[in-house]
């Protein structure tokens, strides 16, 4: 197998955030969704409304975001929703908590590439401090959304 210069990566990683960022998945709103919250950034202004809508057996059908903000925030918002759709809340959790640790350097990125899909292209993000709560906004969306949704559903 042939060894990807180190540049080259990077500008791989950084066309894929672009792409999102420009042609954004699942940007728009979800006509009543079953989760919804809202992430915002007061240090830069980004915001993220995550909505996502479950089916009977509590899988993730639809994803949707809408928001403002660095191409990062977006890019990982777009990313979030691809990722999400499929898994029931305890498996987007764990791809949350997942993504944290991979942006806080406790979990090496090769070891959990083939679950990260385009979210690997943000592991450049680590080397700038300051702009790993960009990548994570949509995630702590995520966390807070289910956190609502627990809430509110075991209280009815």
């Amino acid at each position: 197998m042939q060894e990807i210069p180190f540049d080259e990566l990077d500008d791989l990683y950084q066309e894929v955030i672009l792409d999102h960022y420009r042609n954004p998945r699942n940007k728009g709103e979800l006509e009543s969704p079953d989760l919804q919250s809202r992430g915002f950034n007061p240090f830069c202004g980004d915001e993220v409304i995550l909505n996502l809508k479950l089916d009977t057996q509590g899988i993730i059908r639809e994803a949707a975001f809408t928001g403002q903000g660095c191409s990062i925030s977006q890019a990982a918002s777009s990313i979030l929703t691809e990722l999400v759709k499929g898994n029931n809340l305890e498996e987007a959790g764990a791809l949350s908590d997942l993504f944290r640790g991979l942006m806080r350097g406790e979990i090496p990125f090769d070891e959990e590439l083939e679950r990260m899909g385009d979210l690997e292209a943000l592991q450049g993000v680590r080397q700038f401090p300051i702009r790993i709560k960009c990548a994570l906004l949509a995630w702590a969306t995520l966390d807070d959304a289910v956190v609502e949704y627990r809430t509110r559903t075991s209280q009815a």
